[in-house]
């Protein structure tokens, strides 16, 4: 909730600072994809650190740069300072939180592990609920400060609640690099990585950019609170996406869910090109929230089914987190640059996007071959 609902409630800030700001949307686009980059990025180191018991630590650093990004935002009011309280603090803030988290709870679960970390993952699309609807409600009233620092407390008690209640389960593990090289001579763990490298490339664009798409681009065009009820909807079936797919993802397997799962996504993608009405974007939202949600949980839970040994999972992690950091730190830029490049024209981002994850899609497949020839298996293995 306080790290993917915020970045998932992105939307709500980029049509706010492209009003504010008067910058084109690859500038803004920039703070929210370096709050997501660090996020990711940051996960080798905080996945190798919660490995050596130092998890409490790293979740306490975690929820005071979460706080202080958050605080400092309310009080922003020019480019370089959104882009150094929420871009940087808040994303340090979350790089600390995520990988660890997640690292975390995978470790209490055999059986049900992707689905355990499919309903920790529903925190995202609660967070992507509860925060536009606040934004939603208090921007007209109390304005962008107070606004924020609403959010900004229902942050920090989470976390408090989260600091007190949350700990680790396996004896710590001193030793070991930071990196773990050898799991990249495993060719499903590679293939993994860099598909999935591909497949963040394009899925945060619709978080970022429906909103501002809804009043430009469709007929008849939204307002700003109306355009809020676009992200609101996108996160909220999200949540559905986030928790089936993971339930059966522990019978037929992570990675047998997320391929169909990427490919869905890029065909949604792909098909956005011809939405013109705000019924037709309202359809269109409700089938990518399903299945952009199904990705973002089932991203991790398949990372988890490719390690056996459960002392090295935040290790492996942390390790495809940063691959793909790259990716959602350059795809949305790219894809504002393209809209601003082409008049406003949505287009060139939508094919980037689309063809991006669909090339993603191949490189699970070949995970899953990768698996198959290394242990023998038939078509029908649970991956």
């Amino acid at each position: 909730m306080d790290t993917w609902g915020v970045i998932n409630s992105f939307g709500v800030f980029q049509s706010y600072y492209l009003t504010l700001l008067d910058r084109p949307p690859s500038d803004i686009s920039w703070i929210g994809t370096i709050q997501v980059f660090l996020t990711f990025f940051i996960g080798t180191f905080t996945g190798r650190v919660t490995d050596a018991g130092f998890f409490r630590p790293v979740l306490l650093c975690g929820t005071i740069f979460t706080a202080i990004g958050i605080f400092t935002t309310s009080v922003a009011t020019e480019y370089w300072q959104l882009l150094l309280s929420q871009g940087i603090c808040m994303g340090i803030g979350s790089g600390c939180l995520f990988c660890p988290a997640v690292s975390t709870i995978s470790t209490y679960f055999s059986k049900k592990r992707s689905l355990a970390i499919g309903i920790a993952a529903s925190g995202s699309a609660t967070g992507g609920l509860v925060f536009p609807a606040m934004a939603r409600q208090l921007l007209p009233t109390v304005g962008f400060g107070w606004a924020v620092r609403a959010i900004g407390f229902v942050q920090l008690a989470t976390l408090l609640f989260a600091n007190v209640f949350m700990k680790s389960r396996l004896p710590p593990r001193r030793a070991g690099n930071l990196v773990e090289w050898a799991a990249f001579r495993e060719l499903e763990y590679t293939f993994y990585a860099v598909g999935m490298f591909f497949n963040f490339l394009g899925l945060f664009f619709a978080f970022y950019y429906i909103s501002a798409f809804s009043r430009t681009m469709i007929t008849p065009q939204l307002s700003y609170t109306d355009s809020l009820n676009l992200l609101l909807v996108l996160n909220g079936v999200g949540a559905a996406g986030r928790l089936l797919p993971n339930f059966l993802a522990d019978s037929v397997g992570p990675l047998n869910m997320l391929a169909p799962s990427c490919l869905l996504s890029s065909i949604c993608l792909l098909a956005w090109i011809a939405v013109r009405t705000s019924d037709g974007l309202y359809v269109w939202v409700v089938f990518f929230g399903i299945f952009g949600g199904a990705i973002q949980s089932l991203f991790p839970a398949g990372l988890s089914s490719l390690t056996t040994d459960l002392r090295k999972q935040g290790t492996r992690i942390g390790m495809a987190f940063t691959i793909v950091s790259f990716a959602v730190l350059i795809g949305n830029p790219i894809a504002g640059a393209l809209i601003s490049a082409m008049d406003g024209s949505y287009l060139g981002a939508q094919l980037f996007t689309g063809v991006s994850m669909l090339v993603g899609v191949s490189f699970i497949l070949g995970a899953r071959l990768a698996r198959m020839r290394r242990t023998g298996a038939g078509w029908c293995v649970k991956i």
